[in-house]
Formats: structure tokens, C-alpha cells, sequence
């Protein structure tokens, strides 16, 4: 019983059979007390020599022993019982029977226990509601009219010796019966309304102390998650809150800094006099390990409901990113100058270089008879042409046209690039290009800058594997980051590639041969990026490489 009334300190009206079991529980405990009262008050008349009036103890010993037994048996059930109103109803019907009991041996008429019937008229009220009020007092009113009925025809039970009780006239009876009759509905009634009134009040309060414990939560965690830094300042300059922005900004947990003043936490932080003024700053300030970083802040006044409290909300915001941010954009600016720089210089350079390699190739017409002199004729054509490749591939790389796409048959692409390949130094006699493209495969994409792509691929496949080998194409459609299109994947038997090559591998001018401009996969990239697809490389030591684009269909 004592554990169910722990259970009190519950929310009120969770749940109503809970209430009930709770406020039956209640009532076991006043039942037991009010037992050991009368029990203990009897004990002290019998020592003070007031003895009663019959020598047989044995009855109302037995009586409240029962009377224990029976709480103690409902308490133990009460738990296990399915129809909690109709035990709940059984319980209050059983203290009417021993409150009649109380009355009758007390002198019914005469007793001072006639009182006691408006308890589980009350308790009916408020376990029960209208009906069960109504129920109990009509209940307190039979037993009582009963017992006054006893009393009119002076029978006894002789279970004691009560002696003999003054005779009672009918109108003092019947006046007694009305009275107590009318006061126990009267009680029932305002019981009922009082206890409806309660419950509507316990569920109000219930539903506004759910809605401010969800306010509440949600402002912690809206407090708690925001990205700006945010401290509450007291008018003695006190930090009050802090949350996890303010924690990263600064260093210090909540915990250090809740109490402490501001220019403790902050020093370099001005607090423009009274701290009225709402004012953004820029500033640095020292993080707790000792760092500095660039640091925005501002003040702002705390308005609430009680306007001679002074409170002020400190905003901080981390500017370290935004200064990398700028810092970033600067050199982007600076380097898009270098570039458009040196794309006018590099188209500048091809006109003298085509004059030179022009000339060279008319001198080693004029001197076929001399080898000497022709030998270096030819170093001169060669390199000519490889500058001629390198400002063509740069220029490309700088200046990248929009892509102009089209359905486009891809076995047919392939199976020409691989044709244009094998026409170059690149592609010799040892290496052997296999195509296993299906024939009704299509791709959204530009011809010219695809077949550009291809051959680069294949041109990279080749020179990964100079004593020769296999590079097969193949290609399928797929989902690829949630996207239908077509992957194109070239695979060579090479070397391979360790994992620092392949993390810069589509890197501009970055190259692992020492005639490679360094651009031919960049600008594959770049294309395909244009593209809307992907490139990826997945390469192991000895086990080759496989390059593998995506382009997905047109949305």
C-alpha cells in the first residue's frame, strides 16, 4: 500500500484508472489510521478507569481485526484488479457498513460519529464523480435510517451489553433522518461539482505544463543549437547562460562560465558603458587554450516581462571561416588575373611559334643533303610541336567551351577514338584496344568534347603500360547518386597507381612523366564536370587502372 502511495507524486490525471488505484490507496491508509485512533482512544479510556459498559472485549476486537484483514487483503489486490470503479465502490460501500457499525454501538441517535458518514460520501464524489456521490449518499442514508429504525424499536443484538438506551419518540427520529438525510446529498452534490471542478482544473494545468515543458524544450534547444555564439549578461555584468556556439567561440564549457563576469570570459570585448547601446563590433579575442581568432559580436537589450531588470544578450560569431572565405576569394581573383594573363600571352606565343616551326621546315627542304643540320632542324618541328600542344591544351583549359549535347551513339565514339589513337606515336603495335560497348547504347553528351575526353583516357592507358597490354572499353546504364544515365569505364593492364597519385591525379599541370604537360585528365575533368556527370579513377599496384565517367541523362 505504501508503494501505491509513493505513486502519488505522479502527474495528476496521466491516466484515470491510476488516479483511482492511487486515491484508493489514500483511503486504505486513513481507514487504518482512523481504526488505531478509535483503538488507541479506547485503550486510554480503559486506562484512565473508564471502563465500558460490557465485559466482552473479544466482539470489537474481532471486529477491527477483520476490519485490518479486509484492508489489508483489498490493498494487496488492488493491483490485480481489472474493474477498478466497481472495487473502488465496493471499498466505500464497506466503510459506510463501518461507520454504521461505529454508530450504532456509539448510540446511534445519541452518537457522535454521525459526522463520519460524509467521508466516503467525499471520497464517492471524488473516485467516482456525480453517480457515485449521488450512489454513496443515498447508501449513508438507508444505513442511517436503518440504524434510527433499530433504535425506535429498541432492538439489540446482544452481541454486547450496551444496558438500556432512553427510548426515542418517532418526530425526533424522523427529524433527525431528514436532516441527516438532505446534508448527505447536500455533501454528495457539492463533493461532485467540487471534484469535476478539481479534475478540469488538474487537466488544464496538465495540458499548460506539457505545452511550457515543450516551450521550454524547444527554446533549450533552439538555445542550444543556434549557429551564433549567445551569453545572457546580468545588470552586474554576470554571464547567466551560454550555449554550445558560445562554447566553441570561446573554449570555455557553460559550467566554467555560468557566474563569472563577461570581462573575465571576453576581456577584449568592449562593453560600451551601461551596455544599452546595441552595437556591432569587430574585434580578436584569446580562446581559453590560448588561440586567437577574429571574433564579431554585438550587444542587444533582454526585454521580459519584469521592465526594472536589466539583462543584455551578448551574440558572438567565429569569423575565422569568413576571413579564409575572403581570403580564398582574393587569391581566386588573383590568380583568374594571372590566368587571363597568361592565356594572352600563351596566344600570343603561337604566332611567332608557328613562324619559327614554318621556317625550320623550309630550311630542312633547302638542306636534305645535309644530315647534321637537318637532325636539328627536326629537334626544332619536334619541339615546335609539342609547345604548340602544350599553349593548345592550355588555352582549352582556361578558356573551356560550353558543351553542345546531343544523343549521341557511344560504340560508334569509341570504337572511332580508338581509331584516331591508334594513328598517333602514343599507340603502338604491342597495345590492343578492345571495345565491348553494347550497340544501342546512347549518351547525352557533346561529340567533340567526349571524343576528347576518350582518347585522353585511352592516350594515358596506352603510355601507363609502354612494353604493351590490353585496355578494354565498356560502358552500361546504371543509377548512379540517384540518377539513371550511362558509366563508361577504360581499364588498362598497367602498373597502376599508389593513392598520393591517384588523390592529385586530375590536378592541373600535375604529371608523372617527364614529357606530360599535366592537363590531358584535367581537362577531362573539367568536361565532364560541365557535363553535370562524374570521373573517378580506381587503380592497386599491378593490378592496373580503371577510369570510370558517368553522365546522366538529360533531367
Amino acid at each position: 500500500m505504501l508503494a501505491l502511495l509513493r505513486q502519488d507524486h505522479h502527474p495528476p490525471g496521466s491516466d484515470a484508472d491510476s488516479r483511482l488505484k492511487r486515491q484508493l490507496a489514500w483511503s486504505f491508509l486513513l481507514r487504518v489510521i482512523f481504526l488505531t485512533l478509535i483503538l488507541g482512544i479506547t485503550a486510554v479510556l480503559e486506562a484512565k478507569g473508564h471502563r465500558l459498559t460490557t465485559d466482552k472485549f473479544l466482539y470489537p476486537l474481532l471486529f477491527i481485526a477483520a476490519v485490518y484483514l479486509f484492508t489489508i487483503i483489498s490493498a494487496a489486490l488492488l493491483g490485480r484488479i481489472d474493474n477498478i470503479r466497481r472495487f473502488a465502490s465496493l471499498q466505500i460501500a464497506f466503510d459506510i457498513l463501518l461507520i454504521s457499525c461505529l454508530v450504532f454501538f456509539s448510540g446511534t441517535s445519541q452518537s457522535l460519529f454521525t459526522v463520519v458518514y460524509f467521508l466516503p460520501i467525499i471520497a464517492g464524489s471524488f473516485m467516482l464523480f456525480h453517480r457515485g456521490a449521488l450512489l454513496m449518499a443515498a447508501l449513508c442514508t438507508m444505513a442511517f435510517g436503518g440504524l434510527l429504525l433499530l433504535e425506535y424499536i429498541q432492538f439489540d443484538f446482544n452481541l454486547l451489553t450496551m444496558g438500556p438506551r432512553p427510548a426515542a419518540s418517532l418526530e425526533r427520529l424522523l427529524n433527525l433522518f431528514a436532516i441527516n438525510g438532505l446534508s448527505f446529498f447536500f455533501v454528495a452534490g457539492l463533493g461532485a461539482a467540487l471534484a469535476h471542478r478539481l479534475y478540469r482544473t488538474e487537466a488544464a494545468l496538465s495540458r499548460t505544463t506539457s505545452s511550457f515543458d515543450q516551450l521550454n524544450i524547444l527554446y533549450k534547444q533552439i538555445f542550444d543549437d543556434i549557429a551564433s555564439g549567445i551569453a545572457t549578461v546580468n545588470e552586474d555584468r554576470m554571464i547567466t547562460s551560454f550555449n554550445r556556439a558560445a562554447e566553441r567561440v570561446s573554449g570555455y564549457r557553460a559550467e566554467e562560465a555560468l557566474g563569472r563576469p563577461v570581462n573575465e570570459i571576453f576581456p577584449e570585448i568592449k562593453s560600451y558603458g551601461n551596455l544599452e547601446a546595441t552595437t556591432r563590433a569587430e574585434g580578436e579575442i584569446t580562446r581559453k587554450n590560448g588561440d586567437k581568432i577574429p571574433l564579431g559580436y554585438s550587444w542587444s537589450r533582454l526585454h521580459g516581462t519584469n521592465h526594472e531588470e536589466k539583462n543584455y544578450i551578448l551574440s558572438l560569431r567565429d569569423l575565422s571561416r569568413i576571413r579564409e572565405m575572403e581570403a580564398r576569394i582574393r587569391q581566386s581573383e588573383k590568380m583568374a588575373a594571372v590566368g587571363e594573363m597568361a592565356a594572352g600571352i600563351a596566344h600570343e606565343f603561337r604566332n611567332p611559334l608557328a613562324a619559327i616551326s614554318g621556317s625550320a621546315q623550309l630550311l630542312a627542304r633547302r638542306l636534305q643533303g645535309h644530315s647534321d643540320q637537318a637532325n636539328l632542324l627536326a629537334i626544332i618541328t619536334r619541339e615546335c610541336d609539342r609547345l604548340e600542344a602544350a599553349i593548345r591544351n592550355f588555352l582549352l583549359f582556361s578558356r573551356p567551351a560550353t558543351p553542345h549535347q546531343d544523343w549521341i551513339n557511344l560504340k560508334e565514339l569509341c570504337k572511332e577514338s580508338g581509331a584516331l589513337l591508334s594513328q598517333t606515336p602514343t599507340c603502338a603495335a604491342d597495345h590492343h584496344l578492345t571495345c565491348s560497348v553494347p550497340a544501342n547504347i546512347k549518351v547525352w553528351a557533346d561529340r567533340e568534347q567526349l571524343r576528347q575526353v576518350l582518347i585522353n583516357l585511352l592516350s594515358n592507358a596506352c603510355q601507363a603500360m609502354p612494353a604493351g597490354g590490353t585496355i578494354e572499353s565498356s560502358a552500361r546504364r546504371e543509377i548512379h547518386q540517384g540518377r539513371a544515365g550511362i558509366s563508361i569505364r577504360i581499364r588498362d593492364s598497367g602498373k597502376g597507381m599508389t593513392p598520393q597519385v591517384q588523390a592529385k591525379i586530375f590536378n592541373p599541370y600535375f604529371t608523372t612523366r617527364q614529357e606530360g604537360t599535366g592537363l590531358g585528365l584535367a581537362i577531362a575533368h573539367q568536361i565532364i564536370t560541365a557535363h553535370g556527370g562524374q570521373i573517378t579513377v580506381h587503380s592497386m599496384a599491378d593490378q592496373g587502372t580503371t577510369f570510370t565517367v558517368h553522365l546522366p541523362d538529360p533531367a
